[in-house]
């Protein structure tokens, strides 16, 4: 049986079959990888945001640093070293920090953001493949209609003529839009294989950019560091914490000048005016010796120098208490200290009373005299320094003593021993 001419025009070409299985594979290859390239570069993408948020947020975190190191040493005031090394410790990292705040913004420009830019190119291409695919959807459907045609109507040829226009136009259409995906696709992966390399190539500059200069400040803080003088620190801290020997003396000084102050005070407390001690050029070298040496408590009261008697004139025991007594006190009278002291009285006596009176006078200047041989042979070397200042004295006591008073007769103050002989006697 043979077939018509329409028959034989109407059954599908093999090569027109390969073509469009050709364009149907291609088409799956150019989904399938740029699904693989917007998958991959998504992820890439996100690590890359992460890392820079990690960066931004240790640059933060250097910068809290920097502010806690500084408030540290404007707060120091006991460790100088620590606080000028320290301090430019801390402008050094700050100056990392600038650095890692470059780094942020060189990773969002040049990585980050050519990433981003790969969703939207993805998204363009896998547009442009919905318009191949309906493209080569179309010629497809023109094809079937022209099919049923020559089935149905063999003998129309307007018919067939117009869907075989159509068909062509359909054909010329998807092998337009087939090729320019081709391109488009060559294209996209000529950009990914450059732009991967341009990022990476970025992304490994602008990291070797910071961790260089951050190298070089570290550098800078390594010597800060080890410059702190820990000997200049500890010295200043005991200095603040144990005040300098030089100001421990003069502690000293003033409480013991404190001291012996409050004691100076307590003992002139009790009414007693103390000594004024003349100087040794205007003393006499025997009073400055009796000055020094330490006076005996007396029993009894002494004898004022207007009241002596002759025959205590013959007593240099007597002159040498009489001294004694004047170095030593300064107040009119020395019977109102004296605990048991009687006043003086002037009593009258009889002519007859009087030799006897100075018979015992005599005894008791002997006595004396025995009492004080063993203090007189200390004292031999300033007997010829005071037998000057004796013999002036003498001289004074006697003309006083030479001028009488009428009626009344003085005598020398009360001693009990004289009562008690001149009582036996009598």
């Amino acid at each position: 049986m043979s077939r018509s001419g329409a028959e034989i025009r109407a059954r599908p070409q093999p090569q027109v079959i390969q073509n469009v299985r050709m364009s149907e594979q291609q088409s799956k290859m150019i989904q399938d990888r740029v699904s693989f390239v917007e998958k991959h570069f998504g992820h890439l993408c996100d690590t890359m945001s992460s890392i820079t948020r990690k960066c931004a947020r240790l640059r933060d975190k250097g910068d809290e640093l920097a502010k806690n190191l500084v408030d540290y040493t404007e707060a120091e005031s006991m460790n100088p070293s620590i606080v000028r090394n320290i301090s430019e410790f801390a402008s050094n990292i700050s100056t990392i920090q600038d650095y890692r705040q470059a780094e942020v913004m060189r990773l969002d420009t040049k990585v980050i953001q050519p990433l981003m830019n790969y969703g939207i190119k993805c998204k363009q291409t896998k547009n442009d493949l919905k318009s191949a695919f309906a493209a080569q959807d179309r010629e497809q459907s023109q094809k079937k209609k022209l099919e049923q045609l020559r089935q149905r109507s063999p003998g129309d040829r307007n018919k067939l003529s117009l869907a075989e226009t159509d068909l062509q136009k359909a054909s010329v259409e998807a092998s337009r839009i087939s090729k320019a995906l081709q391109e488009q696709m060559d294209k996209f992966e000529m950009e990914k294989l450059r732009d991967i390399k341009k990022i990476m190539m970025d992304f490994v500059n602008i990291e070797m950019t910071f961790h260089a200069k951050a190298l070089e400040v570290y550098s800078q803080c390594f010597n800060n560091v080890a410059a702190i003088d820990i000997d200049e620190d500890i010295e200043e801290f005991r200095d603040k914490l144990i005040p300098p020997n030089s100001a421990i003396r003069m502690n000293l000084v003033r409480s013991n000048s404190y001291n012996s102050l409050n004691s100076n005070t307590n003992n002139s407390g009790g009414g007693v005016t103390p000594p004024v001690v003349g100087t040794p050029s205007t003393q006499p070298r025997g009073l400055q010796r009796q000055q020094s040496a330490p006076v005996q408590q007396q029993t009894t009261p002494t004898k004022p120098h207007v009241h002596a008697s002759p025959a205590s004139l013959r007593s240099p025991s007597r002159s040498q208490s009489a001294q004694h007594g004047s170095s030593t006190h300064t107040t009119p009278s020395r019977t109102n200290s004296l605990p048991n002291a009687q006043p003086k009285k002037l009593i009258p006596v009889s002519n007859g009373l009087r030799g006897q009176i100075e018979d015992d006078d005599d005894d008791d200047d002997e006595d004396d005299d025995d009492d004080d041989d063993d203090d007189d042979d200390d004292e031999d070397d300033d007997d010829d320094d005071d037998d000057e200042y004796d013999d002036e004295t003498t001289e004074a006591i006697t003309e006083r003593s030479e001028k009488p008073i009428p009626g009344v007769r003085q005598v020398q103050q009360y001693n009990p021993d004289a009562k008690t002989r001149f009582d036996s006697k009598k």
